[in-house]
């Protein structure tokens, strides 16, 4: 059951790493969902450290942000198996930024899709770029 916990050291919370996502990293957009990920080059404490943001320009309400928060760290919290034999395999971790874009609120199902969307296209971006080269 621990394998679904979310930990604390799962998360991002180091100004520079943070910089350092935005102005570096790559993007994958899976509507209503944005991803920025770069392979991270720290100690590995976690294989995958992530962030959560909801513009106030796209939804005013607190409690709706909040709201959404939850529901893209759940979906994040119920997929992340997707995303981790790839970065075990390769030895790497990343760190990803997930952004909300729409204005509307949408329902857990949607953004559970496109979350599995998203850690999908990035475990395989990962194996690609790792993979040997023929030398």
């Amino acid at each position: 059951m621990s394998e679904f916990s979310l930990y604390k050291n799962e998360k991002l919370c180091s100004r520079t790493a943070i910089d350092r996502l935005f102005e570096s990293g790559s993007s994958i957009m899976a509507y209503p969902l944005r991803a920025v990920y770069a392979v991270a080059d720290r100690p590995a404490t976690s294989p995958a450290q992530f962030l959560i943001t909801i513009p106030k320009k796209k939804v005013r309400k607190a409690v709706d942000r909040v709201l959404m928060r939850r529901r893209i760290r759940e979906a994040y919290r119920l997929n992340r198996t997707l995303l981790r034999p790839a970065l075990e395999a390769n030895g790497t971790t990343v760190d990803i930024a997930f952004i909300y874009l729409s204005p509307e609120l949408k329902h857990y199902e949607g953004i559970e899709k496109r979350m599995r969307k998203i850690l999908t296209a990035i475990a395989e971006k990962i194996e690609k770029k790792d993979t040997p080269t023929a030398e």
